[in-house]
């Protein structure tokens, strides 16, 4: 008889995860040190709420006091398209091509959540897609996932770092994946080698401060850093560099869920049409995108500084 450990397992792959895994809902005890002393650096910036409570990032049954399993999926959002490189365009980080992931993620785990419950009725589960306070990444690694990168992105080897994470806090006790994958980075410090910024200081550890995906999306300031502002390199939303020269890359395979391809083709945007756009326009052209993360003002101010340092290089 299949348990029901396998049959979540085959249900989520049914429902189009791409990977998963499921472990006990307990505290992560050395990722949580390595959460303190990241956050005591500063390395997080402006980024506050991740400040808040992080006793409870480090124990789900903090955030869901019933929980006995988490489940762990991982969704690839690979699509075969690049960016045109126009220097009229900004561009914009390939999570962020298609529809919003929290939307297709969360989607997809309520529809398991929904199977799960079908199933056995006992069952009760909390949805976590990136904006709860859990540590994603850890949980991946842990659920046997892939590993954790030097960029600090979970890599696995079927598709590269280009994945989602997502998880289901559930009150069952299930069957528990214990098998990790090894760290397969190796010598490799191409990721660090190529970042315009340095904001990888030391192999797994990014500062955000220096980061061009934290500067064009979480920075909310008139104008950019000098040290961002000379080495966007086209970045208006987002920042893939890291990733593109990963080798592990070389495995990307196009995703099956259609949602997550370039909304009218798009891979960039019109710097002109980006400076031009009123708060409503702004609201209709990124409705239901990831992009409406960044505020419409940091985005115009991110376009004025590549249009700037594009005039410079002429």
């Amino acid at each position: 008889m299949t348990s029901l450990t396998d049959k979540i397992k085959q249900q989520a792959l049914a429902i189009g995860f791409d990977k998963v895994g499921i472990v006990r809902a307990e505290a992560l005890e050395e990722e949580s040190t390595s959460l303190v002393k990241w956050l005591g650096k500063g390395f997080h910036g402006e980024m506050v709420w991740m400040e808040r409570e992080p006793e409870k990032r480090a124990d789900p049954r903090l955030l869901f006091p019933d929980a006995r399993s988490m489940i762990v999926v991982a969704l690839n959002y690979y699509t075969p398209h690049e960016h045109d490189n126009d220097p009229a365009s900004g561009k914009i980080s390939r999570y962020a091509w298609g529809d919003d992931y929290h939307d297709v993620v969360k989607e997809k785990l309520s529809g398991l959540l929904a199977w799960i419950k079908s199933e056995n009725p006992a069952a009760e589960g909390k949805l976590c897609v990136d904006t709860a306070p859990i540590m994603d990444k850890a949980w991946a690694v842990r659920a046997g996932l892939g590993w954790l990168g030097k960029h600090s992105n979970v890599i696995t080897k079927e598709f590269g770092s280009w994945v989602f994470i997502g998880e289901i806090l559930l009150n069952l006790d299930l069957e528990y994946d214990t098998d990790t994958v090894l760290d397969h980075c190796g010598t490799c410090t191409a990721c660090i080698d190529a970042c315009p910024t340095s904001a990888i200081v030391e192999p797994y550890v990014v500062d955000s401060k220096k980061c061009i995906s934290y500067a064009t999306i979480e920075l909310r300031t008139l104008d950019l850093p000098k040290h961002f502002s000379e080495n966007l390199t086209g970045w208006i939303y987002g920042c893939d560099i890291c990733q593109d020269v990963c080798p592990w890359n070389r495995f990307e395979k196009p995703s099956e869920e259609a949602r997550f391809a370039p909304r009218s083709g798009e891979t960039s945007v019109r710097l002109e049409f980006v400076e031009s756009l009123t708060p409503e326009k702004y609201a209709e052209r990124f409705r239901g995108s990831a992009v409406k993360r960044a505020k419409l003002g940091d985005l115009q101010r991110n376009a004025k500084a590549i249009k700037k340092q594009t005039d410079m290089r002429k």
